[in-house]
């Protein structure tokens, strides 16, 4: 059931192209504006590139979230995903798996192109692919439980903002961290072990907390 919920989502999601390009579009847009409007010195490009980057990581997670469920609210298949005799726990894992799959992936795969521009070296940008892959799955797990509480609302793309940015700050904080540890030759074991508790909880609690939201808002329509 996690492999087969995982296929239907990947297939949904490359049927509208569009919409599956448009993040990584946002995020390309926005390292490419700041580099012009700030100036190419690489020293200062160095001092807040990481703030840039990971802040545009970011904003463009939060533009795939509301139709994470939506669709599938509108049209009755989440009423039957959560009728399935498999546990909603998989189901919620299996859908926000496959959802950092289309939108936390690219950004990895990205990361050098937006690294070249940024004026990162090879040793940084072996960091930043590392706290990217610890930290884009905390985003997916967090962005979805806002999804999921507003999954019946119309419009509800402004709320889910305003419900998960606050509990992102703990990943910029901690992922931009980490960076500036490195550029100060400092250990990074303890932010790296921060950010890896940080997964494991959102991994553990947050489908949890989304099948709970979603069984909410299935039983008031």
């Amino acid at each position: 059931m996690f492999w087969l919920v995982i296929k239907r989502e990947l297939k949904i999601a490359f049927r509208s192209f569009s919409e599956l390009i448009n993040p990584l579009w946002f995020f390309l847009i926005v390292i490419t504006l700041f580099p012009l409007s700030i100036g190419p010195e690489p020293q200062l490009l160095a001092r807040i590139a990481v703030g840039i980057f990971w802040v545009a990581a970011i904003l463009s997670s939060l533009l795939s979230l509301e139709r994470l469920f939506k669709d599938d609210y509108q049209d009755g298949s989440l009423e039957q995903l959560l009728l399935a005799p498999h546990p909603l726990f998989l189901t919620v894992l299996a859908k926000v798996f496959a959802h950092w799959l289309v939108t936390g992936v690219p950004l990895i795969l990205l990361s050098p192109i937006a690294a070249v521009m940024l004026s990162f070296d090879a040793n940084t940008l072996l960091v930043l692919v590392g706290t990217l892959l610890l930290g884009t799955p905390v985003l997916s797990f967090i962005g979805a439980i806002g999804a999921a509480l507003t999954v019946s609302l119309k419009k509800g793309g402004v709320l889910v903002s305003l419900l998960v940015l606050p509990l992102y700050i703990p990943i910029l904080i901690y992922a931009t961290g980490t960076m500036e540890a490195h550029s100060f030759n400092m250990p990074l074991n303890s932010y790296f072990a921060i950010l890896a508790a940080l997964f494991a909880a959102s991994v553990t609690f947050s489908p949890i907390a989304i099948a709970a939201a979603l069984k909410i808002n299935v039983s008031n329509r």
